[in-house]
């Protein structure tokens, strides 16, 4: 659902930009109280990991597919906060070194792939968690719900935009019916895609899941004949080792999904291409700035070899979005004094 230059004319795409902007510094503060030493690096191997799954475009309709948009995914891992910091990495890594999403719509594709998804997704997924039995089924089985109901709702402010500054004369019932339509059908499978990763995570180190935190049942103990609630206590630190062995394996699988699995993607337009040029939306559409980029397309440039060629562009693009997505989550992270460390220590001897 990557906008391309022309599709939002100049004050509109402007206006959705600092409306972005906005976002992305609340979110800053807000990433503070969900990141420490131990978190901020996980952060970013979940942007580079959604980077990598974007590359795999798969078929919902005849000539049509569609992609990850991963802000589901981000805020159940992380954190609503930095999950919009997670997706803006990507947005911009993917605006400019692979000529993917407009550099004057990057505002209009912050706030629909980034903030969209991630305010809609975490606060349905909460609102599920809260009222379903504590479980990794239950949670995996919200997280299906959240992902999936945030795919049409972003292609519902998609077009709620469009209508206030697309470039050309379409009727928008016409938009809103195709972009709903072809982005339930994507949900779904970025419903699957974020439930098994989330599924799977909870499964190994639900200690990892920012979304999972707290819901854990307390344990009961019997006391004169009653059950009451055992007194709470705070888990140990993890070993920084099992952390590290936690990155290594995501990183690896990110660098195999973008460096060979995307060979093998749906070659199709993706939603949002399919519906344009149906309906005429891209009319007016620009060459992107960054059309010239070595990356551009996905591919790199004097390689003939496509798989080579793919496949190493996406493996650059897993590096540098775990490079820069890391160096945003370290500098904004929450830093432990030797007084906290000393207290927290204390309280779970």
């Amino acid at each position: 659902m990557h906008v391309p230059d022309g599709f939002i004319n100049a004050p509109v795409s402007a206006a959705a930009g600092v409306v972005a902007a906005g976002a992305v510094a609340v979110s800053l503060r807000g990433a503070r109280r969900e990141l420490d030493e131990r978190t901020a690096p996980l952060a970013g191997l979940v942007a580079a990991f959604i980077f990598a799954v974007q590359m795999l475009n798969f078929p919902v309709a005849a000539g049509t597919s569609g992609h990850l948009l991963g802000g589901a995914l981000a805020a159940i891992l992380v954190g609503p906060y930095t999950g919009v910091l997670c997706i803006s990495v990507v947005l911009l890594m993917q605006g400019i070194l692979f000529a993917d999403g407009g550099l004057t719509a990057l505002g209009v594709n912050v706030l629909d792939m980034g903030i969209t998804t991630t305010v809609v997704a975490y606060a349905l997924f909460r609102g599920l968690v809260g009222v379903l039995p504590r479980t990794r089924r239950s949670m995996t089985a919200a997280s299906f719900v959240a992902a999936l109901v945030s795919v049409p709702a972003a292609a519902v402010v998609f077009t709620l935009i469009y209508w206030i500054g697309g470039t050309t004369d379409i009727a928008i019932g016409k938009v809103f019916t195709a972009m709903v339509g072809v982005h339930v059908l994507i949900g779904i499978g970025e419903a699957l895609i974020t439930a098994l990763t989330v599924g799977a995570v909870i499964a190994v180190r639900p200690d990892l899941v920012h979304g999972a935190r707290g819901l854990t049942a307390p344990l009961k103990l019997r006391v004169g004949g009653e059950l009451v609630d055992a007194p709470a206590r705070e888990a140990a630190p993890v070993a920084g080792r099992s952390t590290r062995k936690v990155w290594v394996t995501g990183m690896v699988t990110a660098l195999v999904l973008a460096g060979f699995v995307s060979f093998y993607a749906s070659a199709s337009p993706d939603g949002l291409e399919k519906v344009a040029a149906d309906q005429g939306i891209d009319e007016k559409a620009e060459q992107h700035a960054s059309k010239d980029s070595p990356l551009a397309d996905y591919g790199v440039r004097d390689i003939s070899d496509a798989r080579i060629s793919g496949g190493l562009a996406g493996a650059i693009g897993v590096g540098a979005t775990v490079v820069a997505g890391s160096g945003v989550f370290w500098a904004v992270r929450r830093r432990r004094t030797p007084d906290a460390l000393a207290a927290r220590t204390e309280e779970t001897v």
